[in-house]
């Protein structure tokens, strides 16, 4: 028991105690985004964290909208974060809310603190309440509006909620204590005007709560025993237990902050998002350069691969960052056994048998995945003419290249022993074909006589092979350079995407369909893109590729 003790994370080790004590008598966690744009690799920590804390303890998971700002918020953005959720593998089941479905119990929850002359209606403008708040060093001013009475708070109140005043001409403030040393006590606003039409109540309100007094209603409304957030929330906790409290709701949720998740070299702000999307640099939030948690869907990642990432970045208070390299381990380690291989060239040259005779073709069998045998086996067709990889032919190579040369015996993978014997170049001096001889003996790949080669390339069948597009990926940012300009800029990376169109593949691939991933030969993990590829016509976006140097921190 004592080595579980040591092995679980503190959020849990709170949870333990809250339920040995009675505070709460069951679990329930929630996962509450802002409708504002998509999500990225930093939400799975959170989403996963609370849907296996909820998991864990046999408790309830909520997936909640906080839709508290119109002005940023789209049914777009509300549609991505729940296929998001979904994909990754938390569900929610019947519990799917909105905290605008709240709005009324918000308003409610204002009156009634204005009624116990906890708030008040304040006409300064934005810049008078940022001056009358103070500093971190010096503490903030009594504002003049704060002795209404509450009579005229009330009906100043009322008044905003019925249109009378403009945007920016009144909020509701908390009254608090504005020497406090946590600026965020300093009576903080809780609502305000804004005459914009939301996603989801439509013109029925024009003010609007703040999200610091929005969410802790929200959470004890729906019976959160848990709010599970991040660690710039720490210092608004005391604002979190101080509305729960004057609302006096029975069973108070709980606030428990952790760290996020940084990767380095990434990008995941919403508004350098936004304008790659805007200036065309990307297709979409889910372009597979960008790390929104839909780029690496349509990238080819799995859920089983982040859940994994998730789960080494481990659970703590202290900020730390992760490589990406780490999470290219995460995706590799997982489609390794569970994926087959597969022949493709993405850079093609002709390789003629010359001692194969001219009309014939045979089938080869191909294991699917050398180290899972229960994948089975395929058959792939066998001609003459073949297409390699251009870089497994030079004409002059260098020592201890063990490709093919003039001269040199190969290995052509699954098939047959071939020795070079000539090519033939353009006007510019460019291989445009290989020729060579094969050892019918050597079918299989095996030598008759036990003579070795040293090299082994893959290869396709120029007469069965098909065009397909194939997209090459590299950071959206240049990683040498760092991510951000001077100027606050996104250093990009002019070579994040090499389109190649002209790759051939094996003719099984044509049946790919969207989100079918492959280990093509040499080359990486590859998948079917979702967005453009066409029956018969797949387009493949490389995952990942085979080599890392990426290594597990060894525990000591």
């Amino acid at each position: 028991m004592s080595e579980e003790k040591i092995s679980r994370n503190f959020i849990q080790q709170e949870i333990d105690k809250d339920l040995k004590e009675g505070k709460y008598d069951t679990v329930c966690t929630r996962f509450p985004p802002e409708p504002n744009g998509y999500l990225h690799i930093g939400h799975a920590k959170s989403i996963l964290l609370n849907y296996g804390l909820a998991k864990e303890y046999g408790g309830t998971f909520h997936m909640r909208f906080d839709d508290t700002n119109p002005t940023k918020e789209k049914t777009e953005f509300v549609d991505s974060i729940k296929a998001d959720i979904q994909w990754l593998g938390a569900d929610w089941g019947e519990h799917l809310y909105f905290a605008s479905d709240y709005f009324d119990q918000m308003y409610e929850g204002a009156i009634k603190l204005i009624k116990k002359g906890k708030a008040y209606c304040s006409d300064l403008s934005a810049d008078q309440i940022r001056e009358y708040r103070g500093t971190l060093t010096e503490p903030g001013k009594k504002d003049p509006n704060s002795d209404r009475s509450i009579e005229e708070n009330l009906q100043i109140f009322e008044d905003m909620k019925n249109g009378k005043y403009e945007d920016g001409a009144m909020v509701l403030r908390a009254k608090i204590d504005m020497t406090s040393p946590n600026i965020n006590m300093r009576d903080p606003i809780i609502y305000r005007v804004a005459h914009m039409h939301h996603h989801n109540t439509g013109d029925k309100w024009c003010i609007y709560p703040m999200y610091d007094f929005a969410h802790p209603i929200e959470d004890a409304i729906e019976g959160i025993t848990h709010s599970i957030c991040t660690l710039e929330f720490e210092d608004h906790r005391p604002l979190y237990d101080w509305v729960v409290r004057e609302l006096e709701y029975e069973v108070p949720p709980r606030q428990i902050e952790f760290a996020k998740m940084y990767l380095n070299n990434v990008v995941t702000g919403k508004r350098y998002i936004k304008k790659l999307v805007e200036d065309g640099i990307v297709d979409g939030w889910d372009d597979p350069r960008l790390v929104s948690i839909a780029g690496l869907r349509r990238r080819g990642f799995t859920p089983e691969s982040i859940q994994k990432f998730v789960e080494l970045c481990g659970v703590s208070k202290s900020q730390s960052t992760a490589e990406y390299a780490m999470l290219e381990y995460c995706i590799r380690e997982d489609l390794k056994m569970k994926r087959p291989r597969a022949f493709a060239v993405l850079h093609p040259v002709k390789l003629i048998i010359d001692n194969y005779p001219e009309n014939e073709s045979e089938m080869l069998e191909v294991q699917n995945n050398l180290e899972n045998e229960s994948l089975g086996i395929r058959e792939v067709p066998f001609s003459r003419e073949l297409y390699i990889e251009r870089e497994d032919f030079m004409i002059d190579p260098p020592k201890k290249y063990f490709r093919l040369f003039p001269g040199n015996e190969v290995r052509l993978m699954n098939a047959y022993f071939v020795k070079c014997t000539g090519y033939e170049t353009d006007v510019d001096g460019n291989v445009t074909e290989i020729h060579c001889t094969y050892d019918p003996k050597s079918r299989g790949g095996n030598s008759p006589d036990g003579r070795k080669v040293k090299g082994t390339i893959h290869w396709v069948d120029a007469k069965t092979a098909q065009k397909a597009e194939v997209r090459l990926y590299e950071n959206i940012v240049n990683e040498e350079l760092g991510v951000y300009n001077e100027d606050g800029s996104l250093n990009l990376n002019p070579n994040s995407l090499t389109v190649v169109k002209e790759a051939y593949v094996e003719p099984s691939l044509m049946e790919a369909k969207p989100f079918d991933s492959f280990q093509f030969v040499r080359n990486g993990f590859f998948t079917t893109d979702c967005k453009d590829s066409k029956p018969n016509a797949p387009v493949f976006n490389r995952i990942v590729s085979l080599k890392s140097s990426f290594k597990l921190p060894v525990n000591k």
